[in-house]
């Protein structure tokens, strides 16, 4: 393998409070370590384009605070099609990018596998979903933020839901996972969780009903994870028709959740994964994802990553139905 001497870093997928961080760290360490860092605009599709620019420690002066990614981010259609990544091959060749790193969620760093495997390209991913749904981490980048920004917008509907004897309906995002909404729900004192990884059924919901309400309670909190079937505005439906007695309103957080400047804590984890996606490089390592475990850095195949669930924690559950009575 020739001795790599330039870095490419971009960011893909849907934004997450502390990709700056991450493009910041991996900038600085890279030219620390005597590489040529060059920034990818706007993802694979960037990439594909040709919308590249060497970098120097100025470029990401002063942007560890800022939410969003300045590198842009977009999801690319043709990146999915052997076309298009015969295409940014030949953008890599031409540009003397030597190995790849890739900063997104699950889609990101699945297409980082498919490129580096085919083109037996050095890729390294950095996790960074507000999802938090990446296997072989303990956290990815822009989780801790996201639960903090609900929390306060669920601190703010819970005065009005207690104000009015209202139940709210909170919808967060998390798609396939309830990681954010299980752990915002014990943080709110939400009196119930709907997650992906628990079917709730109509017995269900008319136990947390009972539970949560009937004896004591005259208002409360739900956190749901969104869905196209069964979201916020469903249970909220099917509560109306089974219990017209109650009051019922719905706020879907939608975009909110993933704005705002990054936590302490996310632009630690950032910082710690950029400046180990470049010791990989140096190690000549590749296809790899960079992990925090623990306090500390980890490298985990892509093969793992991608292709394992990432274990959700059922004790939570038991955690909020006790403390939500």
């Amino acid at each position: 393998m020739s001795k790599i001497k330039t870095i490419g870093v971009l960011t893909s997928g849907g934004d997450a409070p502390g990709m700056n961080a991450a493009i910041r760290a991996v900038t600085r360490s890279g030219i620390c370590n005597g590489f040529t860092v060059k920034g990818i605009y706007r993802g694979y599709e960037g990439l594909i384009n040709g919308e590249v620019k060497t970098f120097t420690t100025e470029d990401v002066s002063g942007i560890i605070t800022r939410g969003g990614t300045i590198l842009k981010t977009a999801r690319s259609k043709d990146f999915m099609t052997p076309e298009g990544k015969k295409k940014a091959f030949e953008v890599c060749k031409k540009e003397e990018i030597d190995a790849l790193i890739v900063i997104g969620g699950n889609g990101s760093l699945t297409g980082a596998w498919e490129f580096g495997t085919e083109y037996d390209f050095p890729v390294i991913g950095i996790p960074c979903t507000i999802d938090n749904d990446l296997y072989g981490t303990d956290s990815t980048i822009g989780y801790d933020t996201t639960m903090n920004t609900i929390m306060e917008c669920v601190d703010r509907i819970r005065d009005t839901a207690n104000s009015h004897e209202r139940i709210f309906f909170v919808e967060v995002m998390g798609r396939d996972a309830g990681f954010l909404a299980q752990n915002c729900a014990i943080a709110c004192g939400a009196e119930a969780a709907i997650v992906p990884e628990e079917t709730t059924d109509v017995d269900q919901l008319a136990e947390f009903m009972a539970r949560g309400i009937r004896k004591s309670k005259k208002s409360c909190i739900v956190i749901v994870s969104e869905s196209p079937k069964c979201g916020a505005l469903y249970y909220a439906d099917r509560v109306k028709k089974e219990f017209p007695n109650f009051d019922v309103r719905v706020s879907i957080l939608g975009h909110l959740q993933r704005g705002g400047s990054p936590s302490a804590m996310d632009r630690v984890f950032a910082s710690c994964m950029g400046v180990g996606a470049i010791r990989a490089i140096m190690q000549g390592q590749r296809n790899v994802m960079v992990g925090y475990r623990n306090d500390d850095v980890v490298y985990v195949p892509f093969s793992e990553c991608i292709r394992t669930d990432k274990r959700f924690d059922k004790r939570l559950i038991t955690v909020l139905n006790e403390l939500s009575i």
